[in-house]
């Protein structure tokens, strides 16, 4: 059995890295299939996003569906489990928020533009 100093170390060991909290903020917003994934995470690469999303199914907080048709079609969702990650990724997001205001005065200075598409409704024109 693993022994930890303090909670949130169990936490960070199914959550933390540079690329989980991206994946499962974007999970958040509904069914991903693997390109939708590469497409609002431009940097990542696709064996880093593969590695990610197979640890992530391993601890339970990412379901993956395999339908059954040709060609092959694979999507991610949070599992029931992973839902109750909710809170604490909205949570650091409205901090993400603030402090870009903070630093940079505007979320859309630093912000790319596909991931404010899949965050904030466009106008109809």
């Amino acid at each position: 059995m693993k022994k930890y100093n303090i909670s949130v170390e169990a936490t960070l060991e199914v959550i933390g890295g540079k690329w989980k909290c991206v994946i499962l903020c974007h999970l958040k917003h509904g069914v991903k299939r693997t390109s939708d994934l590469r497409r609002l995470m431009p940097a990542i690469t696709q064996k880093m996003l593969t590695q990610q999303l197979r640890e992530l199914e391993k601890d339970g907080v990412v379901n993956r569906i395999v339908h059954n048709q040709v060609p092959p079609k694979v999507e991610y969702e949070l599992s029931e489990y992973g839902d109750s990650l909710r809170p604490i990724l909205e949570a650091l997001c409205l901090w993400g928020d603030t402090h870009i205001v903070k630093e940079y005065g505007s979320k859309r200075a630093v912000l790319e533009d596909n991931i404010l598409n899949e965050l904030e409704p466009q106008p109809v024109e």
